[in-house]
């Protein structure tokens, strides 16, 4: 414990329920700002001898610390737990109830995905009511600069990269064999696109990778403001005209933050 942190016995503290919400009054006041006792005890509402037991356990206990000319800051034992909290909560399982709720407002076919290398990996699927079923599966990879979620996980690439993930993507010989007819966009075309998605935090699939399939993606990020995931809203071009696409904008990006924010993104 630092020689400025208050020291007392462990059994001085007072003990129940209130205490221990006391005690969580103290982290989250410290956690708003507070650095000194004499806040802290403003913000929970008890008095300072009753607050420097508080967080001269919290100290002892790591949940808090003491930096001389600062004050009480955050501890390393809640940046211990709060790693430990993340890796036991697998993102699926914490994305499940936001994708359902983009199932049931749409209609359409919900992704979601994880960037590993140069390739997009499916981890869950929620299949769409509108038009044929889509031939993607949990498991399955495609490149990243050819899908709508493998753009929206691009994002904050430098475009040195964007340019070195389009050249991977391309097909053998120039041609898709799903849609050999369809002409390929240039860089310069790829380029621009994935300019106006950096803008406004989203990315479209306008067929770009199969005949007759468009998506709407927005990228999920962490605490650290790295993105980690994205989710896309997809479905055949008779249920997902334009018009549709620039309406799902909003909605999604309004699921992808709240989700972020369950990670422990900030804004």
């Amino acid at each position: 414990m630092q020689e400025d942190a208050p020291k007392i016995a462990k059994d001085a503290a007072p003990t129940g329920t209130q205490t221990l919400l006391r005690g969580l009054g103290v982290v989250q006041a410290v956690a708003s700002g507070a650095r000194d006792l004499k806040e802290i005890a403003r913000l929970i509402g008890t008095t300072r001898s009753t607050t420097h037991r508080l967080a001269s356990c919290l100290v002892d206990e790591r949940y808090l610390r003491v930096v001389p000319q600062v004050g009480y800051l955050l501890g390393p034992k809640l940046i211990e737990l709060g790693f430990q909290a993340r890796e036991e909560l697998p993102l699926v399982t914490l994305a499940g109830p936001y994708l359902d709720e983009l199932s049931a407002l749409t209609g359409d076919t919900i992704h979601l995905a994880i960037r590993e290398g140069d390739e997009v990996l499916y981890l869950h699927k929620n299949p769409g009511r509108n038009g044929p079923e889509m031939r993607s599966r949990v498991g399955h990879r495609m490149p990243l600069a050819r899908t709508g979620i493998g753009k929206a996980l691009m994002l904050d690439d430098s475009q040195e990269e964007w340019q070195r993930l389009y050249e991977v993507s391309l097909p053998a010989g120039g041609k898709n064999l799903f849609w050999p007819q369809h002409p390929e966009q240039s860089w310069e075309q790829f380029q621009q696109r994935m300019v106006e998605y950096v803008a406004g935090g989203y990315a479209f699939d306008l067929e770009d990778n199969e005949p007759s399939i468009r998506c709407v993606a927005a990228p999920i990020r962490d605490a650290s403001k790295r993105i980690v995931a994205g989710i896309s809203i997809a479905s055949t071009v008779p249920y997902m005209p334009l018009e549709k696409m620039a309406e799902l904008i909003p909605l999604i990006k309004g699921v992808t933050a709240r989700l972020s924010a369950e990670l422990g993104l900030k804004v």
